[in-house]
């Protein structure tokens, strides 16, 4: 008895160190633009993402990679992707790279992964990356009855037809489980959920209900739309950079011309002047706003459900949670999966519908381009940050530029400790965000680096380098402080500037290559030698 009462001495007070850990949870949509939730300018109804944000903050200048797998693997890891071969013609990721599960669980954490996974190098959330518990779907084409699906990295049956699946509302159904089953059996620790939804990506995929509560608001067409976020964005602060002039002559970057044959003639490839649209077309373009919109009001929705329960476990005023988005909205526009019924109704499972450039450019503003370019509208992210007991001042804004490399330091210098990296392993690449949660203080980097497909960027400082295979990987250089929008090339009027920061952007190429283990020299498989601008 007496040694009993010797041992509860001794672990009372780790117990209790563990319970005030801080808890985390991380929150990741796809394909979401930067305007989309209501706080960052858009018309859809967020009401959670909302409180979060009066509550919490918002940065302004926060990046991603411009797609999906190499933004997943720069969050799990700590490094750009081509540091950790994140490319899907690719093995796995070098034996040096962590994920934060397998830096976290050292520290006591309980893991959990919900949702979207997508990082080729570690297939498997718990084998690969040191998940306690996941549900993975890896069917990106069906949002009801998908078919490719596991959970703790054992294959599960593909949804039957008929039933009332929706993979954002199962998502939530699995992190609350998770959630549950925590507060049941691991009280004492603290947790890390990642909660990764496969919306607003296509194909377009809503309930009815959903749909049906905007299906008129978006007649107003992609120029009032878009100036309606512009103007919402000025007077709360987030953006003072000049509205870009639409971009008709780009053309949607996946799928080709044959496509308008399956789709019919209300489907454009390009962002043109709503006015000198058909009604049948500007009728299409409207519903798919509408479809995009039901996407991200169900994710809120979700998300609400999700908060709820770690306010019912007592937890929410000690827990992290932070909101972004993969990549920017997404001008492509194919057809895969079980194909497009044209008599369908538009966001049921039989139809196979696409944002495309018009849409993708409202929800982008105020930037150009889309996902997949480098340019802002494919790179940059709305970040919410909500922690109450670490962050005193709420509703206000972050203006500090970061990047997805950020978010692993971050968590781990809050999370009181961190793993030592193994033999060979390069220092992160990111750097924490802990000071910005208390001021808008600059966060201390030498460069931020982009390269996806053929498209690049390095940003120094205030100063931006990117070039895109649109235009023929051309140079353009921006003075971020003052023309975040990207509207005035100076590459022209300062070719010493663009000429350094190309070599530099070279050499970072060269020497990341090297990291992952790779030949400089070696294009990816598929890709002839010599030609620039790879994704290596």
């Amino acid at each position: 008895m007496r040694f009993l009462l010797l041992l509860l001495l001794c672990l009372t007070p780790a117990l209790l160190r563990a319970a005030e850990k801080t808890n985390f949870l991380v929150i990741m949509a796809d394909d979401l633009g930067f305007s989309d939730p209501g706080c960052y300018g858009g018309e859809i109804e967020t009401p959670n993402l909302d409180k979060l944000a009066a509550g919490g903050l918002r940065f302004t200048q926060f990046y991603n990679t411009a797609r999906c797998w190499p933004s997943r693997t720069a969050l799990m890891t700590g490094y750009y992707p081509q540091q950790t071969r994140s490319d899907p013609r690719k093995g796995k990721l070098p034996d040096w790279a962590r994920t934060l599960p397998q830096c976290l669980s050292p520290l006591g954490y309980r893991c959990y992964h919900t949702g979207k996974w997508h990082i080729p190098g570690a297939p498997r959330a718990l084998a690969d990356a040191g998940f306690h518990h996941s549900y993975i779907l890896d069917d990106h084409d069906r949002s009801f009855y998908p078919k490719h699906l596991s959970e703790d990295d054992k294959p599960l049956s593909a949804v039957e037809k008929g039933t009332d699946y929706y993979t954002t509302v199962a998502f939530a159904d699995h992190a609350i489980r998770c959630l549950k089953q925590h507060a049941a059996q691991y009280a004492t620790q603290p947790f890390f959920s990642y909660l990764a939804f496969t919306v607003p990506h296509f194909p377009l995929h809503a309930l009815q209900k959903d749909i049906a509560k905007y299906r008129e608001r978006y007649l107003l067409g992609w120029q009032k739309l878009r100036a309606a976020r512009y103007d919402k964005q000025r007077k709360t602060g987030i953006t003072d950079a000049p509205l870009p002039d639409a971009e008709p002559e780009v053309t949607a970057p996946s799928g080709n011309a044959s496509i308008l044959e399956k789709l019919g003639p209300a489907e454009i490839r390009n962002a043109l002047a709503w006015d000198s649209l058909s009604p049948d077309q500007r009728e299409l373009q409207s519903v798919k706003l509408a479809i995009h919109a039901a996407m991200v009001d169900r994710m809120d929705q979700e998300i609400g459900r999700v908060l709820e329960q770690i306010k019912s476990m007592g937890q929410l005023d000690n827990t992290v949670i932070i909101f972004l988005s993969d990549n920017g909205a997404s001008a492509e526009m194919l057809i895969r999966g079980d194909g497009h019924d044209p008599a369908a109704a538009p966001g049921s499972a039989e139809s196979y519908l696409c944002l495309g450039p018009g849409g993708s450019m409202v929800c982008n503003t105020p930037f150009r381009r889309h996902k997949i370019w480098t340019h802002e509208g494919g790179i940059a992210t709305p970040m919410i940050v909500n922690w109450p007991r670490g962050i005193k001042e709420g509703g206000v804004l972050r203006h500090t530029p970061g990047h997805l490399i950020d978010i692993m330091p971050t968590v781990l210098e809050i999370a009181g400790g961190t793993t030592p990296l193994p033999s060979g392993a390069p220092p992160l690449a990111g750097t924490s965000l802990l000071p910005s949660f208390i001021k808008d203080v600059p966060i201390a980097r030498d460069y931020l680096f982009w390269h996806h497909e053929k498209n690049r960027a390095l940003r120094v400082g205030d100063w931006k380098l990117v070039s895109s295979q649109t235009d023929n990987n051309a140079w353009e250089l921006y003075n971020m402080k003052t023309d975040r929008t990207e509207t005035k090339n100076l590459a022209a009027q300062q070719p010493e500037r663009v000429k350094g920061m190309a070599a530099r952007w070279e050499l970072l190429e060269v020497e990341f290559t090297r990291q992952a283990g790779e030949d400089p020299a070696s294009p990816p498989p598929g890709q002839k030698p010599g030609k620039k601008g790879v994704s290596r």
